[in-house]
């Protein structure tokens, strides 16, 4: 299944988000503004650019993502379920007592999850583990990892990011959901990164800039990242974090709350009219 009309991957794009706003406000906990921020990227991974199969969610010659932003899990269920890994319904139980829908993604509970995630920081040392072993047992697929831009905050990424390009994983593709906030205020002030390109073209990475929320240029990008040959691929994502809902954009107080039933009601409409 790979859908190539722009339109109606935006349409499975905002229905993802009218799902996170929904998950998030029947669990009265959540994280939607990093959710809103990667909803396109996991839109095109998912229905254009991986090679998956809903029916058989652990087929060997799989690509696979780690989404190491874990808590962007509203926006990673909606997708799962919208491909077909479980029922669309099942979504209103996110973080639910006794739920598959943790949190955080559970790879135990959850088909088409290829990696429990959460505690940041460690989702592109897995991905690395993944790309070699792909690479030693000659399975030809592709590993992709989504980082947050405040997740790169983390020593461990860069560990990871010298591996990648000891082992030249050109097998590997990591995304940065380059939102310029995090649960603190901007990432430019808690800690700043820039310049991100520069760091990981120091580490020997391919880099690659796109409008994280342009589905026509994500399209153009993963395809050109895949052509990479001898080192692994960064994609650094322009995006808005809350995107499509006007009162959440570029506000760091959305990184963890969930809306009121006046807030909830004004997304839903603002989503809706899109």
């Amino acid at each position: 299944m790979k859908i190539t009309n722009i339109k109606e991957l935006e349409n499975i794009a905002n229905k993802a988000r009218i799902h996170i706003i929904e998950e998030v406000y029947g669990a009265k906990s959540g994280h939607p503004g990093s959710s809103l921020s990667c909803v396109e990227i996991l839109t095109v991974l998912y229905f254009y650019q991986m090679n998956i199969d809903p029916n058989n969610p652990k087929m060997e010659s799989r690509d696979k993502l780690v989404l190491s932003k874990g808590h962007a899990s509203p926006a990673y269920y909606s997708i799962l379920a919208q491909r077909g890994f479980f029922p669309i319904d099942e979504l209103k139980n996110f973080r639910k007592l006794g739920s598959k829908l943790q949190g955080h993604p559970d790879i135990k509970k959850l088909p088409g999850v290829d990696m429990s995630s959460g505690s940041l920081g460690q989702g592109l040392s897995s991905a690395c583990g993944m790309a070699l072993a792909s690479k030693l047992n000659k399975i030809n697929n592709k590993i992709y990892c989504i980082l947050g831009d405040g997740e790169i905050e983390e020593g461990q990424v860069w560990e990871a990011a010298m591996t990648a390009s000891h082992y030249k994983l050109d097998n590997l593709c990591v995304i940065i959901d380059n939102n310029h906030l995090q649960i603190d205020g901007r990432t430019e002030d808690v800690m700043n990164s820039s310049p991100i390109d520069k760091k990981f073209e120091s580490f020997g990475f391919e880099v690659l800039k796109v409008d994280g929320h342009s589905i026509e240029e994500l399209i153009n990008v993963f395809n050109k990242a895949k052509e990479v040959k001898g080192k692994p691929v960064s994609i650094i994502a322009e995006t808005v974090k809350g995107k499509g809902v006007s009162f959440m954009e570029n506000k760091a107080e959305w990184h963890g709350k969930a809306p009121s039933k006046e807030e909830y009601e004004q997304a839903i409409k603002e989503l809706q009219k899109v």
